[in-house]
């Protein structure tokens, strides 16, 4: 495959050490970047189960609270092919050094912050730092295991990004019962320590010496394309999609992605990113796949939530334990799909992960109810996870695979820029789906709850079944009606957005079956990347 680049020398460091490490330093390795991905991932979502006590303790407002949630990941996203191109350059130990190092003490300063202006900015150096550890973490795998070990690497590096969030959460959520909120930023700064720790001792270092200069406009460019566009879905749902803001962050969003696809194919020579590598089919196959998978993921979670909580009754800790299953079930298959990968290719292999997936959601659309309960939607929710878990390892190997070994830091900061949008784009689409599916439902039932509803009641309803619950307490004889009539109307957007999402993954089993990757991991011409200590 050509890549439309000249050859590239890949630097040794000081040590000039080339010889291939044993098993034991591989185990070691992998369990460095492992415990630093694990960091990155626990800190996304953590936070959700925090925003009422940082709402009191900081008197601030719940956009705000919101921002502060967000802008770790709108950071994360926005610096992830920079700064993997300059870690690609530097090399990849340093970076993950200095990425750890910026990573700990932004959580430290989190952890004490007095303001929520004080917890903004921590918030941000956190994202600054994440963009740093995340793509070196899957590169310091792709240019150090032999390729008849990758894939088992890949397969728990991808088990960790998919379900590594879903335990970061229910750790988050341990934390805060048990714990004052603030707790939150320890679990992060343990990890990091150890992480460094193990980097220093274990981690080798690779980096590229190139003789063209850094596309500094490409780094630029892909920085505003990347925040516009995150910020819209982020910002979409809740501002209005006519807003001006976010109709203004569309279309700095927009132009700048084209501008960036324009400037990237004039710049042929040391381009920060060859769009033109996605013409193969493991490149845009691998991106397609995981964007989809992981927006139908993350968006599944929007839904899931509200079930436990409003229509179950649960806590937020025993919700996110409910969830275990599923990303236990993603992580194991993650683990294991190198094997099938090897018998019966990548694109077998995607194929069969997205129809488990699809046959998952279509379980849980058909039997979730209220009286059902959680035992109607597991077998859904594990037939998610393991067909999530088999396509998102040889789709991350299409990707690495796709790009020369002195640029797997670009190759997987694009991997995690995939994830990170299809995350908005998931819970963007996937909750839209459901409020517009409960609004719909919940007018007529309440048209048919006999005479007396308090009309406050009944508008505060129509904001979302927890704002039913809620109100419910105010109606008196009412009360046991209006919390039927939220839950089945809840029910009906649930049923609405799972069906969208068997719909939107029959589409990608289409796409796959006809347009997948053909091998494990697609060979690059590229010169060898030289490990050393």
């Amino acid at each position: 495959m050509s890549t439309n680049q000249p050859p590239r020398v890949a630097a040794a460091d000081a040590s000039g050490e080339g010889a291939p490490p044993d098993a034991r330093r591989l185990r070691s390795i992998l369990i460095a970047v492992s415990i630093a991905l694990m960091a990155v991932i626990a800190s996304v979502s953590g936070l959700n189960v925090a925003q009422t006590h940082m709402a009191v303790e900081f008197g601030a407002s719940q956009n705000t609270i919101l921002w502060i949630i967000n802008i770790y990941t709108l950071a994360l996203a926005a610096l992830l092919l920079p700064l993997g191109a300059i870690g690609d350059r530097l090399g990849r130990k340093p970076m993950l050094i200095a990425g750890l190092g910026v990573f700990g003490v932004a959580n430290v300063a989190a952890g004490l912050a007095p303001t929520a202006e004080v917890m903004l900015t921590a918030r941000v150096a956190g994202g600054i730092g994440a963009a740093m550890i995340m793509p070196i973490t899957l590169a310091v795998i792709t240019s150090t295991f032999p390729e008849e070990q990758r894939g088992k690497a890949i397969g728990v590096w991808t088990g960790l990004a998919g379900g590594g969030g879903v335990l970061g959460m229910f750790l988050s959520a341990l934390l805060v019962d048990v714990a004052d909120w603030r707790g939150l930023f320890v679990l992060p700064v343990v990890l990091v320590l150890v992480a460094l720790a193990m980097t220093l001792k274990s981690v080798p270092n690779s980096r590229e010496r190139s003789a063209h200069s850094f596309d500094t406009v490409g780094a630029l460019v892909s920085t505003v394309a990347v925040v516009g566009l995150i910020f819209v879905l982020q910002e979409g749902p809740e501002r209005g999609w006519t807003a001006p803001a976010t109709l203004i962050g569309l279309a700095v969003g927009l132009v700048a992605a084209i501008g960036f696809v324009v400037w990237e194919l004039r710049r042929r020579d040391a381009s920060l990113l060859d769009v033109r590598l996605f013409r193969e089919r493991g490149l845009a196959g691998g991106s397609i796949t995981l964007l989809v998978v992981f927006g139908v993921q993350a968006g599944i979670a929007v839904v899931l939530f509200p079930f436990f909580q409003a229509v179950l009754g649960w806590s937020g800790l025993l919700s996110t334990l409910a969830l275990m299953p599923m990303a236990v079930m993603m992580m194991t298959a993650s683990g294991l799909a190198p094997k099938p990968t090897a018998r019966i290719g990548s694109r077998a292999t995607m194929a069969v992960g997205i129809a488990l997936a699809a046959v998952g959601l279509a379980l849980m659309a058909v039997f979730v109810s209220v009286d059902g309960g959680y035992p109607a939607i597991l077998p859904g929710m594990l037939a998610m996870g393991i067909g999530m878990g088999l396509s998102m390892t040889p789709s991350t190997e299409a990707i690495t695979g796709s790009l020369p070994r002195e640029k797997q830091g670009v190759a997987s900061a694009l991997n995690d820029v995939t994830r990170e949008f299809g995350t908005a784009l998931g819970v963007a689409l996937l909750g839209a789906l459901l409020s517009a599916g409960y609004r719909g439902a919940i007018d007529n039932r309440l048209r048919n709850i006999p005479q007396g509803m308090p009309q406050e009641a009944a508008d505060t309803a129509r904001e979302g079944i927890a704002n039913a619950v809620e109100a419910a307490g105010g109606t008196g004889t009412h009360a046991q009606d209006l919390v039927h009539a939220a839950q089945q109307s809840f029910i009906d957007g649930w049923q609405q957005a799972m069906w969208a999402g068997v719909a939107v993954m029959g589409v990608l089993f289409v796409y796959v079956t006809l347009r997948g990757p053909r091998n494990a991991a697609p060979e690059a011409e590229a010169t060898e990347t030289v490990a050393a200590v």
